[in-house]
């Protein structure tokens, strides 16, 4: 109570015209120094221009000796005559002064930040959490404007703009924040409450606040909005690489300053695990990243590997199945910082400030791929029990992304095997067309399809071109398409026309739907074009079911579709397929592809194939340069399906090269049929082939005559082998028989077989054709 009496008298114009004792033992100013000074000389500090007045708050006032002295002012106004104030009754009380009651003490005692401001944002009151919070005391803060007390920084201009509003409009805020305090040495999230403070009569005193530190709250959103953010940033392709840089960008520079991403080579790989490794761990750096650009942190290049000592934190984490931290200071992070500043001396600047790292083991389906490093070096706060629980969960989603991407990588490596092992590599020699293909699996998550073709050499130089396509994608698919490819070779050796061929192929398919587990039903649907060309007739005949008609470009550089009834995909059963049969000039160029060439999602298909079209009469000085054309010019920027393309360029055997005879069905032709065959061979230079030839045209043409049927037709081909074929009307086909001792007939085929290369026999719409070829003999030097 001893400066219960502090009061002081101030006129309208700031001059101080009383003085009690009481404010002299506050101040020191006799009242012979104070009477008639201006109240402003006695401030220890200027009052900002524009302050408004105040009833109430604490000033800093300097004291007789120099010394400032916070105190708390009211001011009651002393009204003249005509109801204006003539001056100010002004008391006075140590701002210091400990409260004694039960609200004070709440006030000093809060766990929370509280302080009060008068309408000016000078300070009036602060709680022992408030002082902490600025790192001075009390004292020293009440009676100051708050600009002055703090950096002139944004958050500190923004606090300073709340405060003013709720003078001015004299409601509460509540707003949040994230920044550092003067007395802590990191930053804070604050919610943020002010409210108006009034006095009896309703008029506005100040501004109270309470700031609650909500760090942990603010850092605990972070983290789920990181985990959030992950299960949609992470994993967005089936890339390994690209994954692991994903998860680099999540964990940089939110969560670390710099990570980096090391896996187990055989991850890299198509292999299955190896054994557990040793106490030492090799692993190879995949992806890293760093909060400074370009990553100077980093002490292993991208593709490197990384030894590992048994002491380290991801040697430790890879062991023992669970996240490692570890925090300057101690002996396995500083050997493990000297290591990384050993193996790459001009990152060390970069790495001094590193004060805390956690190693998380990246871990899915029950194995180890790897680890992720995150380091600490700008940010302030070291990794805590919280984080260890937030990098496991994110590092076991990127791990499952990450394993999806190995094992679509694994699968994608055995499915193309199995179908490059299944494609022709070699194509066959044959003298009807020139060829030249291209094959492109797909890239995307799909997985490789069954898209497949062949070139298969039939008998009479004909040729057949094929293409297929089997729906859905992956080894399964590869499998499938394993199939149907040497089934259309088998049925191809029997030499069935291209609709009699589907009908069987379609019949296959549906058995091995039949015979298959439900789940695999769906992969044995399939497309295929099957089309013959003989160089003979010139002729092409083609047949479809359910696959794109092939495009056809004539010599004068016009380029169709062939006109074609797609019949139904293989797989459907009870529906015919028809062939379409027409005359092809020389030197024309066939096209047959898949639909992966022509279609894509938001493609229109009849506009890819113009463009097929088109680009299939543009100048080329091969087959293979017209390849590159048509898939450049074609093929989508990043298709969906496998794409097979074969083309194949006509060529024809002239009539030079094709001696045809009538046979009477008479036994005595048969010498002048052979006879007519040695004066062929004679004028084609090759009389080193006649006593075989001689003697396969005698067992044909006897054969027919004696177990045919009219009309009998001798044919000489000279193509790359010389062929001959003896046609009839009887559609029994010959077979080999072992014959006895003592048995007069039967070895006629038994020869034919042995002395020729190959042999065999065609059904035709007449009959059939049964044929033999044989080498040509070398020419003569």
């Amino acid at each position: 109570m001893e400066h219960a009496s502090a009061v002081a008298v101030i006129d309208a114009r700031g001059i101080v015209t009383g003085w009690s004792e009481g404010a002299r033992r506050l101040t020191g100013y006799p009242a012979e120094e104070a009477v008639g000074r201006a109240v402003r000389d006695l401030l220890a500090e200027d009052v900002p221009p524009g302050t408004p007045p105040a009833t109430a708050g604490a000033v800093r006032v300097r004291h007789r000796d120099g010394s400032p002295v916070a105190l708390r002012l009211r001011a009651s106004a002393v009204t003249g005559g005509a109801g204006r104030p003539d001056g100010y009754v002004v008391t006075a009380e140590p701002a210091g002064e400990a409260e004694e009651s039960l609200a004070g003490r709440a006030f000093q005692q809060a766990s929370v930040s509280m302080s009060v401001f008068d309408t000016r944002q000078c300070y009036l009151r602060l709680n022992e959490e408030a002082c902490r919070v600025m790192g001075v005391s009390e004292e020293t803060l009440l009676g100051r404007h708050f600009p002055r007390t703090v950096e002139d920084a944004e958050h500190n201009r923004g606090f300073d703009r709340h405060l003013r509003h709720v003078v001015e409009t004299g409601r509460p805020v509540r707003y949040e924040s994230f920044t550092d305090a003067p007395a802590l040495n990191r930053e804070h999230a604050w919610s943020v409450e002010m409210w108006p403070v009034r006095g009896a009569s309703g008029e506005l005193l100040g501004t109270a606040l309470a700031a609650f530190d909500s760090t942990e709250q603010y850092w605990a959103r972070q983290r789920l909005a990181l985990l959030d953010e992950a299960a949609a940033g992470i994993g967005t392709t089936l890339d390994l690489v690209r994954t692991t840089e994903e998860l680099v960008r999540i964990l940089v520079p939110r969560f670390a300053d710099f990570a980096g991403v090391d896996l187990l080579d055989w991850v890299l790989g198509t292999e299955e695990p190896p054994p557990v490794p040793g106490a030492e761990v090799v692993l190879r750096r995949v992806a890293h990243g760093s909060a400074t650009e370009g990553t100077p942190e980093a002490a292993v290049r991208l593709g490197e590997p990384d030894v590992h000592p048994p002491y380290s934190a991801p040697a430790r984490a890879m062991r023992e199945g669970r996240v490692i931290l570890g925090q300057a200071g101690e002996p396995a992070f500083m050997r493990w910082v000297a290591d990384r500043d050993a193996r790459a001396p001009q990152g060390r600047p970069h790495r001094r400030g590193a004060h805390s790292m956690m190693a998380v083991p990246l871990r899915a389906r029950g194995t180890t791929l790897g680890v992720v490093v995150a380091v600490r070096i700008g940010q302030p706060d070291d990794y805590g029990e919280d984080d260890a629980v937030f990098a496991e969960e994110l590092a076991s989603r990127a791990a499952v992304c990450i394993d999806n991407a190995r094992r679509f990588a694994r699968e994608r490596s055995t499915a193309l095997a199995l179908q490059h092992s299944l494609l022709p590599r070699d194509l066959p020699g044959q003298a009807a067309v020139e060829v030249a293909h291209r094959y492109l699996p797909t890239a995307s998550a799909a997985g490789i399809g069954g898209d497949w073709f062949d070139v298969i050499p039939l008998s009479g130089s004909r040729v057949a071109l094929v293409v297929g396509d089997v729906v859905g994608h992956g080894i399964p698919s590869s499998a499938t398409m394993g199939r149907l490819c040497t089934a259309v070779r088998t049925l191809a050796d029997v030499d069935l026309p291209p609709d009699e061929l589907l009908t069987h192929l379609d019949d296959l398919v549906t058995h091995l739907a039949t015979d298959d587990s439900a789940d695999e039903v769906p992969e044995l649907g399939a497309t295929c074009l099957y089309a013959v060309y003989d160089p003979v007739s010139r002729r092409l005949t083609t047949a479809a079911a359910g696959h794109p008609a092939p495009a056809l470009v004539l010599p004068d550089g016009t380029a169709r579709l062939v006109p074609l009834l797609a019949g139904p995909p293989l797989g459907v059963g009870g529906l015919p397929f028809e062939a379409t049969d027409l005359r092809v000039p020389e030197g024309s160029v066939i096209a047959l592809y898949t639909d992966g060439l022509v279609e894509d999602r938001g493609r229109d298909v009849d506009h890819a194939t113009d463009e097929l079209c088109r680009a299939l009469t543009a100048p080329a000085d091969s087959l293979d340069a017209l390849c590159d054309t048509v898939l450049k010019a074609v093929l989508p920027e990043e298709p969906d399906d496998d794409v097979a393309l074969l083309l194949a360029r006509t060529r024809a055997l002239g009539a030079d090269r094709v001696a045809t005879w009538d046979v009477p069905s008479d036994p005595a032709e048969v010498a002048t049929a052979r006879q007519a065959a040695m004066e062929q061979l004679s004028a084609w230079g090759l009389d080193e082939a006649a006593f075989v030839t001689e003697l396969v045209v005698s067992e044909l043409v006897t054969n027919a005559i004696r177990y045919g049927a009219p009309p009998v037709q001798l044919r000489l081909i000279r193509d790359r082998t010389l062929i001959c074929e003896v046609s009839d009307g009887s559609s029994t086909s010959p077979h080999l028989r072992r014959t006895h001792a003592f048995d007069e007939g039967g070895r006629g085929l038994l020869l034919v077989a042995q002395l020729t290369q190959r042999w065999g026999s065609r059904q035709t719409t007449g009959g059939k054709t049964i044929w033999a070829e044989q080498p040509l003999p070398p020419p003569l030097a």
